[in-house]
Order: structure tokens, then C-alpha cells, then sequence
């Protein structure tokens, strides 16, 4: 348990955030799999490399993780200050979210159940050096 003013303890947690440039998609309606196809081919990569990788990719997710990296590259140069020429994919991940449960009636009063995965993906970008 932390020990001080809650103001003290939220100055804190305040100075360990990480200043990096970043943008996250909650609740996006894609599977952890899926998306993470996507992402791994962008990791690493220029922002204008993995803009054109994403452009052509014929995967749903591609577009959401299009849209979320423009999103995090305005981040950087309206909040940061930073160039978009030197701005690189640093981080990309997805995080399970929740999942809706449907379900499909089968054969002789049977259901299966459908399940429809969310994820959560979050991109952040850093400068080089």
C-alpha cells in the first residue's frame, strides 16, 4: 500500500508515465491473433513504411491499425512537438478484451455457442535517435 497524500501518490505515478508518443484502440472488434498478425509486420518499422505495409494489406485489421497509427503520429507532432520523418513504430501490441457470447441453434434443439473476440491495440512511436 503506498503511503502519503493522495496527491503526493499521483504526482508519483505521474512522473513514472511514459512520455513517448502513443494511441490505443479499446474495445476494437478483432481477435488478438488477427490484429497481432498486422501488427507484427509493422514493428520496427518507419512510420511512412509501416503506413504503406498497412495500405496494402488485405487483413480487416489492417485498417483499424491504420487509422491508429495516423491518430498516434498527429499525437507526436501536435503534443510532442516531434517530426514525422524521424518517428519510428516502437512499441504495438494487443491485449485481449472482452468477448460477446452468441449463439447459433443447431440440429435437434442443440446450441453452439459463438463467441466474438474484442481487442485492445495500442500503438506507441519514438524518435530516432
Amino acid at each position: 500500500m503506498a503511503k502519503g497524500h493522495r496527491s503526493q501518490i499521483k504526482r508519483e505515478r505521474n512522473a513514472q508515465k511514459d512520455a513517448r508518443p502513443s494511441a490505443k484502440l479499446s474495445y476494437a472488434r478483432v481477435s488478438v491473433q488477427k490484429a497481432c498478425f498486422v501488427l507484427d509486420a509493422i514493428r520496427g518499422k518507419d512510420v511512412q513504411t509501416a503506413l504503406g505495409i498497412l495500405e496494402y494489406n488485405p487483413r480487416y485489421a489492417s485498417s483499424l491499425i491504420k487509422k491508429l497509427l495516423e491518430s498516434a503520429i498527429a499525437n507526436a507532432e501536435n503534443n510532442g512537438g516531434l517530426n514525422r520523418e524521424n518517428l519510428y513504430v516502437a512499441e504495438c501490441y494487443a491485449n485481449k478484451g472482452p468477448t460477446m457470447k452468441r449463439v447459433h441453434p443447431r440440429a435437434q434443439g442443440r446450441a453452439y455457442r459463438i463467441e466474438k473476440r474484442m481487442s485492445h491495440i495500442t500503438v506507441v512511436l519514438d524518435e530516432k535517435k
